[in-house]
Parts: C-alpha cells; structure tokens; sequence
C-alpha cells in the first residue's frame, strides 16, 4: 500500500484523500511504536506533501537524490564487470559479439539511469539487465515498458498534459531541484517531475545550482515513451490497430511509395480532439515518436557540411532520409514538394556516410487534408 496507493489514484481526488488519510493513520502507528523499530525503509514514487500525509511520521531522513545512495537501485558498470563475468561470457558466445562489444550494447539500451544530483553514478536497470541475461539469445529486447514501465497512472496523469504534443518527445527538458526533491501535492505534482520520478526521464546534469537536465536514460527507455506516445495520440490503439505496424519491415524491404501509404495510415487514424499536428516540426516528431516506437532509432535535424536533414534513420543496410514539407494556405503541394527535393539535392543529405543504399524521399503533408499529398525520391548526384 506505501508503494503505489496515491499514485495509482491521482486521477480521483476522492479515492486520493482516502488513501491518504489510511497512510497518514498507518504512519501514525509506526511513530507510536518507534522504540521496537530498529531500521525502517520506505520505496515509492512521488513525494507527496508533508503537512498532509508525513506530519506524523516527521522523523524520517530523505536520502532521494543523495550521492551516498546513488547506486542503490540498478548495477554500475563496474557491478556488471565483477559480478556478471559469466553471464557475459555466455552472452557474448550467443551473440557472436567482443565483450567490448556487448557492453557497449548493454549500456546503449539498459544503462544511464542516475539518481543522485552529482549527476556522475550511473547504473542499470536489473530487471532489464537480468532478463537479457536469462536469454541472451534473444537479443536487446525491451523489458521495461511491458513490465511496469507503462503504469496506468501515467497513462491517465498525462493524458491532459504536455506530453500530447509530440514535439515535446525529442525537446530538452529542464526541472528545478527544489522541485524534483520536494513534495509534491496533487494540484502541483508537474508532467515532468512525475516522468522523472517514474523512470522515462532521468538526470543528465544539474547546473547553476539548482536546474536539472533531463533526458532518457537509455534505447529502452527512448522507445517506451515513443510507445506512450503514440498509443495517446492514436487514442489508446497501437500502430499495428491502424494498419501501420510493420513499418521496420516496410523500410528494410519496401519501395518508398509504401512508406508514404503507411505514414499516411498512420496520421489518419490520429484522434481528432485536440489535434497536435498543426506544423512543420510536429509531423516531423510524430514520425519520430511512430520510428523510435517501433524499435528503431531516427536522428533529427542531423548535420552535414551543407545544411542539417530534417529526419534519417537506419535499417539494415538502408538509410532513410526524409525531407518534410507542409502545403497550407499561401504554398502549394507542388511547391512545397519542389522545395523538398532541391534541398535534397543540394544538400546532399546522407550521402556522408557509408551505406549500403541511400533512400532520399521528399514527403509533403497537407495541413488541411491532414494527410501527405506528394512524395517523390532523389537519386544520388
């Protein structure tokens, strides 16, 4: 009941208040009976306020956030090295990798977690890690979401909040200390706070005193929210209800024609209420968020010595580089389109690294159609 009662009824005040009042009663009885209590240890989520749940359990020391306890919850690197040589050696030998190389892998998708306000102690997820361990040869799965990494009061918390907006998934996010350390009450608990506090968001530095930078700590995590996302947007569907889940496959085989048909599946079945795709910018997150989410790792804006391209991605042996344009009042499909195409030219996007084919596709979305309208491929100059 101490782990996850309040948070599971954020969405229901009342159910919240009763919650509380049975907790701030359970921690009345601890404080009475203090003098046979040796070593007590409390686990949860968020901190809600002190004055309404703590004040009669006011003896306690917070040790969140300190740097003394920052490899209490996952494996160090180090950890892995000592304790796991076995476990390696087996994974290495299923996966026909260098240790070197597994522990790079392994860091990419499980490590990167920190919960201390040095920001320097970084430790893995051991549910990840060990599941990956109990069958190597299954490759970097993702754990995380499907076990706890998609609790239902995130899903209802944010539904009304920031995260809707795809264009948040990629942004850089900030909180201050005080407010990721402190206690938090209902009316005041922040998206991010609360994203940090469940795990998608982790701390990457802490600077001027007292602003924390944020990001996902890992690949896993990176596509759990891309997942998260999507389900919001397509109004709790996977991409795989809207005829859109096999896009990995799409890319690896298929022509860029069937990536337009699928993107466009994809952005039709968005829910209209509160639409997010207004711009430029936002059909490109959401893209992001529908690759990121299906497993693969999309890069945007990346640069090159002529411009920077709005989004590529790997699969296989195929980069995909995507130019985004968007027709609306005042510019036509044809124009835009046109655009497209002369910056993939000129640009040469792509063309700066070493693949075994380079897919240049110019796409153009209809602001009033809300769907794309004209694609068209560049060849290599």
């Amino acid at each position: 009941m101490c782990r996850g009662s309040l948070t599971s009824s954020l969405h229901d005040r009342i159910l919240f208040n009763e919650v509380r009042g049975l907790l701030s009663e359970f921690y009345a009885l601890l404080k009475a009976n203090d003098e046979a209590i040796r070593f007590l240890f409390i686990t949860g989520i968020t901190k809600f306020n002190k004055a309404s749940i703590f004040s009669e359990l006011n003896n306690m020391v917070d040790i969140s956030l300190n740097p003394q306890f920052g490899s209490l919850l996952g494996y160090t690197h180090e950890e892995v090295e000592n304790y796991f040589d076995s476990y390696l050696s087996r994974a290495s030998t299923a996966l026909n990798l260098s240790k070197e190389d597994l522990l790079t892998r392994l860091t990419k998708q499980y490590d990167g977690f920190c919960f201390e306000v040095t920001a320097n102690q970084k430790v893995f997820s051991p549910w990840s890690l060990l599941n990956f361990f109990a069958a190597p040869g299954l490759g970097f799965c993702d754990y995380w979401f499907e076990s706890g990494g998609r609790p239902s009061v995130l899903l209802e918390y944010v539904k009304s909040h920031t995260i809707r907006d795809p264009k948040e998934y990629g942004r850089e996010k900030t909180i201050s200390l005080a407010s990721l350390s402190g206690s938090s009450d209902v009316e005041s608990l922040s998206d991010i706070g609360l994203l940090t506090q469940e795990g998608y968001l982790t701390i990457k530095a802490v600077e001027y005193g007292n602003t924390v930078f944020l990001d996902y700590p890992n690949l896993e995590i990176k596509r759990a929210m891309a997942q998260l996302y999507t389900e919001l947007l397509l109004k709790g569907k996977v991409a795989g209800q809207v005829g859109a889940g096999d896009i990995v496959r799409v890319l690896n085989n298929d022509d860029p024609e069937e990536v337009f048909h699928i993107l466009n599946r994809l952005f039709t079945a968005i829910d209209y209420q509160n639409y997010p795709v207004v711009d430029e910018t936002s059909v490109r997150a959401f893209i992001q968020v529908y690759l990121a989410g299906a497993g693969l790792d999309p890069k945007v804006e990346r640069h090159n010595a002529h411009g920077r391209s709005d989004l590529e991605v790997n699969v296989g042996t195929r980069l995909w580089v995507f130019e985004l344009k968007t027709a609306h009042e005042g510019k036509s499909a044809e124009a835009a389109l046109q655009e497209a195409i002369d910056q993939l030219t000129s640009r040469r996007y792509g063309e700066q690294d070493a693949v075994g084919k380079l897919e240049r596709v110019a796409l153009v979305f209809s602001l009033t159609e809300r769907r794309f309208v004209r694609w068209a491929t560049v060849s290599e100059t």
